[in-house]
């Protein structure tokens, strides 16, 4: 399937790996691929961010990402919804981390599962975004994977 990937592409993907080697994940998430995608430019999914706002956003993302990853994976609705049940997440998360230390309750806290052999691995989800990539392709007639078909792939998946 690499084989069809663009240099940007290819660049995004590389970029998403390297992002996940800087922050000390154990693995190459949805998330790493998204970011590694905002720092393209000059290709077609970058004209599409730029044009969605996204671009001057990519500060924000990160920090919405590292707080969802601090909360343990749950989601701003997630917390709302378990606060309308009077659970607090929040005091929650300061506990565990008061025990256990900051980030304790991150999936993804740079296992290092990888070490023998020398790549990281990508999460189920940071595989099907790069299969739905090719899916996309495909229905569109193109016969190579670009950044614009990473793109589709990450908004088209639910969640």
């Amino acid at each position: 399937m690499f084989e069809r990937f663009t240099r940007g592409a290819r660049a995004t993907v590389k970029g998403a790996v390297a992002r996940a080697e800087r922050t000390g994940a154990g693995s190459v998430t949805e998330e790493h691929l998204l970011l590694a995608l905002l720092e393209q430019e000059g290709g077609r999914a970058s004209f599409a961010v730029t044009a969605l706002g996204l671009h001057d956003r990519r500060s924000s993302l990160e920090a919405s990402f590292a707080e969802a990853r601090r909360r343990g994976g749950l989601t701003r609705a997630d917390t709302e919804a378990l606060a309308g049940i009077g659970i607090d997440v929040g005091a929650i998360v300061s506990h565990v981390e008061g025990t256990h230390g900051e980030g304790a309750l991150d999936a993804d806290r740079g296992g290092r599962r990888w070490w023998w052999s020398g790549h990281r691995p990508f999460t189920p989800g940071a595989k099907t975004v790069l299969e739905n990539s090719l899916r996309v392709a495909l229905g569109r007639g193109d016969r190579f994977i670009g950044e614009e078909h990473l793109l589709l792939a990450l908004t088209a998946k639910p969640g």
